[in-house]
């Protein structure tokens, strides 16, 4: 059997496939980390399935958590089925389903409303809508630059991602604003949250501006990333509707699965449920 070595050829032929699979930027960009931390570690030796055993090994010593640990080995057995190295492939770490999430990762409705306040009291208008857009509608921080000018007139944004479609719509007041800014910007057309050169925000500059409001909000820096604005909708529709089925139609969800990570409820929630059971005497 040939000798089994990543090549720099090989790894950029399954980039290559990535894009023709229609996966997103960010998704290619993940896997290319993930394939070129496990090259490295390889240092140019042949690959066994001993050796990606290995490897899962070394990445629980040095302490990631089990999902991120999970999604690496989700990227090397991507890269072995489309190399045919079937036999390569290694299992993900079984994971009990988690019932609450901590309270320090969870950012609170409070929270979110001084983050805005603050936005707003510092005159970035633009990040302020940015914060109402995301949290008001559950869209992905890349599905921002479907957010037009002609998408909130029609009250309604068709975004395409992931190889899937999906309409978000935006509420009256949501609409109010975004055109109000549109208009004070000069933009009359396209993308309504760009830069100054006119380019669409990007994911590092939205989150490097929402970490600069936490000191003045008090709001824990932990806690602010834009995906926690998604997982703030999920958590504050679900409440209201208790349709999970339409939750992940909403943000876009392939499988309920995942959507219910998205709704899991505090420690505190989770213990003031328990004891408004009042089953202990």
């Amino acid at each position: 059997m040939k000798e089994r070595i990543l090549t720099s050829e090989a790894i950029q032929n399954f980039k290559k496939y990535l894009r023709e699979e229609e996966k997103s930027d960010n998704t290619i960009e993940k896997y290319m980390r993930d394939v070129w931390a496990f090259t490295t570690y390889m240092n140019g030796a042949e690959i066994t399935k001993e050796s990606v055993i290995a490897y899962k090994s070394n990445l629980t010593s040095k302490n990631y958590a089990v999902r991120s640990i999970n999604s690496m080995l989700a990227s090397l057995n991507s890269l072995f089925v489309f190399l045919g190295w079937m036999d390569c492939r290694v299992k993900s770490i079984k994971l009990q389903r988690q019932i609450y999430c901590p309270e320090e990762k969870e950012l609170t409705k409070a929270e979110y409303m001084r983050l805005v306040n603050t936005a707003k009291q510092k005159g970035n208008e633009r990040l302020n809508l940015i914060l109402q857009t995301i949290c008001g509608t559950g869209i992905r921080v890349s599905e921002l630059q479907y957010i037009t000018v002609e998408a909130v007139k029609n009250g309604e944004a068709i975004v395409s991602l992931k190889g899937k479609t999906r309409s978000v719509f935006l509420v009256k007041e949501l609409q109010k604003n975004l055109l109000r800014y549109a208009a004070e910007q000069g933009i009359t057309s396209g993308t309504i949250f760009i830069t100054r050169t006119g380019r669409p925000m990007s994911r590092t500059n939205i989150w490097r501006e929402m970490k600069n409001l936490c000191e003045y909000a008090g709001v824990n820096p932990q806690k602010v990333f834009p995906h926690n604005l998604r997982h703030l909708f999920a958590r504050v529709f679900y409440g209201i509707e208790k349709d999970i089925a339409k939750l992940a139609d909403i943000l876009g969800h392939s499988s309920i699965n995942i959507t219910r990570i998205y709704i899991i409820s505090t420690g505190d929630e989770h213990r003031r449920r328990m004891e408004h059971m009042r089953l202990i005497l």
